[in-house]
C-alpha cells in the first residue's frame, strides 16, 4: 500500500462514526481518565477539584479532561469564573462505565465519593 493510501485510510478513520468510536477507546484506554469519569459519576467538578484527588500536573489534568470532552464523554460549563466538567448524561458509553465500575474495586470507592460530594452540594446549595 503506498503511504498516500495509508494516510487516506488513517483520515478516513479519523473522521465520522469509525473516528468517534476510535476517540471514546482512546479516552478510555487511560486509568486517570477511566478514574475522572467516576469521580464524575454523581456531581460535577471543576478542574481543580478534579486535580486535587491525583497526583499529576495541572496541564495532564487538563489534557486528560480534553480527550474525554472530544470523546464526548464529559460537559464542560462555565459557571462564574469557573469551568465544572460532568459526564454527558445520555451517552451510551458513559452508561455502560458505570455500570462496570459499579463491580470494579477500583471504581467504587471513587464513586462514592462522588455520591458523597453531590450530597454536600445539595445542602450548600439548600443552605443559601
Amino acid at each position: 500500500m503506498t503511504e498516500k493510501a495509508e494516510q487516506a485510510l488513517e483520515a478516513e478513520a479519523g473522521s465520522g462514526q469509525g473516528g468517534a468510536i476510535q476517540r471514546v477507546f482512546e479516552a478510555l484506554s487511560s486509568a486517570p481518565r477511566r478514574r475522572i469519569l467516576a469521580y464524575l459519576a454523581h456531581s460535577s467538578l471543576t478542574a481543580g477539584e478534579i486535580a486535587a484527588r491525583f497526583d499529576m500536573s495541572k496541564p495532564s489534568i487538563s489534557q486528560h479532561l480534553n480527550i474525554l470532552e472530544t470523546a464526548g464523554l464529559i460537559a464542560r460549563e462555565r459557571q462564574g469564573q469557573f469551568i465544572h466538567y460532568s459526564l454527558v448524561e445520555n451517552n451510551l458509553v458513559n452508561t455502560l462505565n458505570g455500570f462496570v465500575q459499579d463491580v470494579c474495586p477500583v471504581s467504587r470507592p471513587l464513586k462514592r465519593e462522588s455520591k458523597a460530594l453531590a450530597s454536600g452540594k445539595a445542602v450548600e446549595k439548600s443552605q443559601d
